[in-house]
């Protein structure tokens, strides 16, 4: 059986993250579960993360045009970034937040 490794994954800078959910649905749990496992294990302290729930903070998401949830949206480092769905593909959220591997 071969040992799965892990690679640190380098940022240029801190992530600046917010999610947003709609309440405590099936996807908006999915969502979350994905995008803290791909930050606890990868960028470790390098990132910050805010869960927005769109039905308790409805302004904040009309403020941040967001129409589709679950939607994460990076907001530093520039450029800003959208990102919808439950974020499963670990590779794909990594690539579109402009994260690069050791």
């Amino acid at each position: 059986m071969k040992k799965k490794e892990t690679t640190a994954i380098i940022s240029e800078s801190k992530l600046i993250l917010q999610l947003y959910v709609s309440g405590m649905s099936p996807k908006s749990m999915e969502a979350i579960e994905n995008i803290k496992k791909l930050c606890d294990e990868h960028l470790h302290e390098a990132f910050e993360l805010e869960i927005i729930d769109i039905y308790k903070n409805p302004e904040v998401a009309a403020e941040q045009h967001v129409v589709f949830s679950p939607s994460l949206i990076k907001q530093l480092p520039l450029p800003k970034k959208t990102l919808i769905g439950t974020l499963s593909d670990t590779e794909k959220v990594v690539k579109a937040l402009g994260i690069s591997f050791k």
